[in-house]
């Protein structure tokens, strides 16, 4: 048996625009996406925190060092520039090593930078 289990997570991620003509996904700066362990393509699930609306998509690797969080396609009308957002991916784990996983989050700045403490 396995549990899927939160494998990471970005915490108050500020989105930094939009484009509702893009195909879809959530674009998100390379290195924050490499700092919690999110991989290019990955399935996300995005919960915003300003309007409670949570949708599912993929990550797609933005500019390093940029801090951008940016909404592409339908899900760019679920939010808007400003708002703070919660950004999960999640992985099915053997029940047996359950009790051990740790998943890898972040917390972000303003500017979307990471913490350094």
């Amino acid at each position: 048996m396995t549990v899927r289990l939160l494998k990471s997570k970005l915490h108050r991620a500020c989105i930094t625009g939009g484009d509702v003509h893009y195909e879809g996904s959530i674009t998100i700066s390379a290195d924050l996406m490499e700092a919690v362990g999110m991989l290019p393509y990955e399935k996300v699930l995005v919960g915003n925190m300003a309007n409670g609306e949570r949708f599912e998509t993929y990550a797609i690797p933005g500019n390093r060092g940029k801090g951008e969080i940016v909404l592409n396609g339908g899900a760019a009308l679920l939010g808007k520039k400003g708002d703070l957002v919660t950004i999960m991916t999640f992985a099915d784990v053997p029940a047996a090593d359950a009790a051990a996983h740790e998943p890898r989050k972040a917390t972000l700045l303003e500017g979307n930078r990471l913490s350094r403490g």
